[in-house]
């Protein structure tokens, strides 16, 4: 019998000598993939540690410690994330901690911190279950857990020498939006080793001017971070909606109720919660963080950052440290009012421009060396004062920082100065005089809204659409001359205008339909011509913008139906300020009732549930604003140009 070499050499291989010189077995239960990979640099100046932290409940939390070799009584900055604390404590691979580590830890890494990252209850590689936005323990949290016990359990276990030898018992807190949320909700029952906190753009209320709302009317560019968020416990895939223009695609889908169903979002607890709750009742306003922090006022040292431009959260901050302040808490809490959009701060490069605008100083360089940095060394190192003040705000018509001794300095009482009404006028005219009364009126059309940016643009790629992180310092010319767009302005101004606060619409106008919504934009328009600069020539910038659903005039709470041809009175807040109008400007309103695609289509017909409503409802109404000492006016918050009195040393 022959035997073929091919089955010679087979069996030669499969002889067990032969199989214990080959190594091995190449496929093992399990695979190649381990649960966890971390690459490790050969040689580190710090030690990297991941731990499971216990809260009350049993859950354990997944956190991460980056402590500086040879530290030995070290203060320890904290970041409780959603967005997976993994990722957000890796920005290289580096042996060094200031490069492994974020942009936002640099100045810490400098000073000597150890540096916590921790993934909030649910999501990434914590345990228990995830709520989008965790109320407070109460009526709306019956577990008798939430962000404030879960970093009270945190830092007890952080500040226990057996756990963190190197730590030196003090804990500050920090984070920008909804990090900045997880922060301020640890103040409502801090723990004592927890000595200062700062919270950077936070969620405070989402109903009536952070992300899902404002004043009612429903910014449906955040449907895509919805399903992100709640759709996976690490990030879920965002539904497509195309590249083209978002213009088109909300508008042919109907109501955002629509747009989501049609893409599965009734899977979703956090998006059926929504749609359940469009008015601000005890769902809203029982988890609003301004009214449990008045509530519940600490004494922990903290410094509110709310960014003038913030696309975002440009309410929660603002209101926080006003309710603080009112709730007697005057010497522990300050704020910091920059030029910036939101998390603008947390950026390595972009602190001396926002937008088309460039600043005299990298003011994102100035943020963390000469405000953050020196508040946490005083509370957590025992360093010098950092003599903060109550109000270091950015001037963005005199390009500079300013320390003021209090904010707001005007408002509608309480403050240095009164609100300042600024009354609309016949052909277009803007004038601080009431002049004759009179009204204007244009068309409202649900299928030709007013768009928020200039067509087309898309939000596929959420914050990484370029449009998107500046577009509240966009040139305004887009809208202004649309005859559904009401533009008012002064004569050109011979002396500068200075406005220190939060003006206040109040829209007196009557509609044809029973419901509608008000845009109110406050602009600075640069002067027509610039040589030096050519595509500022003209320019419409706003400096305050937000909108108001009609259907709450009355209450936030039980909205009702707008009598037809009747005149109705609109009063709201807008976002605060800290400019000055040069003289060769003029200052600027526009008014408008829709702002699309960023904020859903009020279909101008009064139904119960916006997110419900047909496409029958969607009708054409006109709109007439009344003039004169009587009608609409915005109330601004003018003060003197020369405000060295109100100077903090």
């Amino acid at each position: 019998m022959k035997v073929s070499k091919i089955s010679l050499a087979l069996a030669l291989a499969l002889s067990p000598g032969a199989l214990h010189a080959q190594g091995t077995p190449v496929v093992v239960p399990g695979g190649d993939i381990p649960k966890s990979y971390t690459p490790i640099a050969a040689e580190t100046d710090f030690d990297r540690r991941e731990v499971k932290i216990p809260m009350r409940d049993g859950v354990k939390l997944h956190t991460i410690i980056l402590v500086p070799k040879g530290a030995a009584n070290a203060p320890i900055l904290m970041d409780r994330t959603p967005y997976n604390a993994t990722a957000r404590s890796t920005r290289s691979t580096s042996g060094k901690m200031i490069n492994a580590l974020p942009f936002e830890n640099e100045e810490f890494v400098r000073n000597g911190y150890i540096i916590v990252w921790q993934d909030t209850r649910g999501k990434f590689k914590s345990e228990g279950d995830y709520t989008m936005i965790m109320p407070a323990a109460g009526p709306l949290n019956p577990t008798g857990v939430d962000h404030a016990t879960d970093a009270y359990d945190t830092i007890a276990w952080l500040v226990d020498k057996a756990n963190l030898p190197e730590g030196n018992g003090r804990v500050g807190m920090i984070g920008s939006s909804y990090e900045g949320y997880t922060t301020a909700s640890a103040l409502l029952n801090p723990h004592p080793a927890l000595r200062a906190a700062a919270p950077e753009s936070p969620i405070i209320d989402g109903w009536m001017g952070d992300d899902w709302f404002h004043h009612g009317a429903f910014r449906q560019l955040m449907l895509g971070f919805v399903a992100m968020q709640s759709g996976d416990k690490a990030f879920a895939a965002t539904p497509p909606h195309g590249s083209g223009d978002d213009y088109h695609v909300f508008r042919e889908a109907g109501s955002a109720g629509d747009w989501a169903r049609a893409r599965g979002f009734d899977q979703l607890p956090a998006w059926k919660r929504i749609v359940a709750n469009p008015e601000y009742n005890q769902t809203w306003s029982g988890q609003a963080l301004d009214k449990l922090l008045a509530a519940n006022p600490s004494d922990v040292p903290t410094l509110w950052v709310q960014p003038f431009w913030d696309q975002e959260d440009s309410y929660g901050a603002i209101t926080a440290f006003e309710a603080l302040r009112k709730a007697g808490k005057t010497g522990n809490n300050h704020i910091i009012l920059g030029p910036w959009f939101h998390s603008q701060i947390n950026r390595s490069a972009g602190g001396r421009s926002t937008g088309a605008f460039n600043w005299s100083s990298d003011t994102v360089a100035d943020y963390w060396k000469k405000m953050i940095l020196p508040f946490f060394n005083q509370h957590l190192k025992d360093g010098p004062p950092a003599n903060m003040p109550v109000a270091t705000a950015y001037n963005t018509g005199e390009d500079k920082w300013e320390k003021l001794k209090a904010w707001p300095l005007a408002c509608e009482s309480g403050c240095p100065a009164p609100l300042t009404p600024i009354y609309l006028a016949a052909e277009g005219g803007l004038s601080f005089k009431p002049g004759a009364a009179g009204e204007d009126s244009y068309v409202s059309d649900p299928a030709k809204p007013v768009p928020f940016l200039p067509r087309p643009f898309s939000m596929q790629k959420s914050v990484y659409t370029p449009e998107w992180p500046v577009w509240l310092v966009s040139d305004q010319r887009h809208a202004d001359g649309r005859p559904d767009v009401m533009t008012y302005a002064t004569e050109v101004l011979t002396r500068p205008v200075r406005v220190s606060g939060a003006p206040i619409a109040e829209i007196v106008a009557r509609t044809t339909g029973t419901d509608g919504d008000f845009v109110v934009k406050v602009i600075d328009v640069f002067p027509q011509e610039n040589e030096t600069n050519p595509k500022m020539a003209g320019y419409e910038l706003p400096i305050s913008l937000d909108i108001f659903r009609g259907r709450y005039r009355n209450s936030f709470a039980r909205p009702t139906a707008i009598p037809k041809g009747k005149t109705q009175t609109y009063k709201f807040r807008l976002p605060t300020v800290n400019h000055v109008f040069q003289p060769g400007h003029r200052i600027m309103v526009q008014i408008q009732s829709s702002l699309f695609p960023l904020y859903d289509r009020n279909p101008q017909t009064f139904v119960p549930n916006i997110f419900n409503a047909k496409k029958d409802d969607y009708k054409a109404a006109t709109v007439t604003l009344e003039r004169g000492a009587a009608g609409t006016r915005i109330w601004l918050p003018v003060v003197s140009v020369d405000q060295s009195a109100m100077m903090a040393e």
